[in-house]
C-alpha cells in the first residue's frame, strides 16, 4: 500500500509547503517543527492501520469499553535529518521502541557513491510493528540499506516506511526491494538528478534542521 498526501487535501500540505519554501525555510525551528508535525500526521493516519481489541477501562463513574492496540511498535530513522519526523512519530506513539541509523553517501572521484553505515542502535523486532522514516526518498539506497540492517536484528510484523518528499525514481526502487511494506509519502516529485538531489524537493533536510555540516 502506498498513500501519498499530497494527492488529498489536509492540513499535511501546508506543512508541506512551508518545508520547501526558501523563506519560511530561513527559520530552523519552524523547519524542525513542520517535520515533526508531518510525523504526528502520518502517525495518525498509519495507526488506523493496526489490529485493534476492546479493553475496559475504569473511569471516576463507572467501566468504559474502548478499543485500543496492544501492538508492539519500533520507530527508526536515519540520523541526522530524521530526527524532528522521528519526534513527531513519537509524540503520538510515545511507549515505542526507537531505533538509530547513521548512514551516508561515500562520494567517490567519478561521481559515484555508496552508502555507508556507522552505527546501529536498535531494540529487539520481532514480532513489532516497525516505522522507519528519513524526511527524503531519493535513490532510495540509504533507506533499504537501512531497512536490510535492521532486519538482521529481528523481523517485524509489519513494516511501514515513511518519507516527507520522495522521487518516484527512489520510491520505484523501495517498492520492488520491499513489496510486502506499507510506505508513506508526504509529496512525490518526478525528478532526481544526475547527483541524485531531488527536483524541486526541498533542499538538504539535515542543513536546514540543524546547521550546514562539513563536507566529506
Amino acid at each position: 500500500m502506498i498513500k501519498n498526501f499530497s494527492e488529498a487535501n489536509s492540513i499535511a500540505n501546508r506543512f508541506i509547503a512551508e518545508l520547501r519554501d526558501v523563506n519560511t525555510q530561513q527559520d530552523k525551528m519552524r523547519f524542525r517543527r513542520n517535520l515533526e508535525r508531518l510525523g504526528e500526521v502520518m502517525a495518525y493516519e498509519i495507526s488506523k492501520t493496526f489490529q485493534y481489541k476492546t479493553e475496559e477501562v475504569e473511569t471516576p463513574l463507572g467501566i468504559a469499553n474502548i478499543s485500543l492496540s496492544p501492538q508492539k511498535i519500533v520507530i527508526a530513522t536515519i540520523l541526522r535529518a530524521g530526527l524532528p519526523f522521528h519526534q513527531g512519530f513519537l509524540n503520538y506513539f510515545d511507549d515505542a521502541g526507537n531505533a538509530f541509523i547513521s548512514a551516508y553517501r561515500k562520494h567517490h572521484k567519478d561521481g559515484t557513491f555508496e552508502i555507508k553505515l556507522e552505527y546501529v542502535s536498535c531494540p529487539d523486532l520481532h514480532g513489532t510493528v516497525l516505522i522507519i522514516s528519513d524526511p527524503m526518498l531519493a535513490t532510495g539506497a540509504s533507506m533499504n540499506v537501512a531497512i536490510e540492517e535492521l532486519k538482521k536484528i529481528g523481523q517485524p510484523k509489519r513494516l511501514h516506511i515513511a518519507t516527507a518528499i520522495a522521487s518516484k525514481q527512489g520510491l520505484d526502487y523501495i517498492k520492488r526491494n520491499n513489496p510486502g511494506a506499507d510506505i508513506w509519502v508526504g509529496a512525490l516529485d518526478e525528478e532526481l538528478t544526475a547527483k541524485s538531489y531531488i527536483v524541486p524537493g526541498l533542499g538538504d533536510a539535515g542543513d536546514l534542521a540543524f546547521g550546514p555540516k562539513l563536507q566529506q
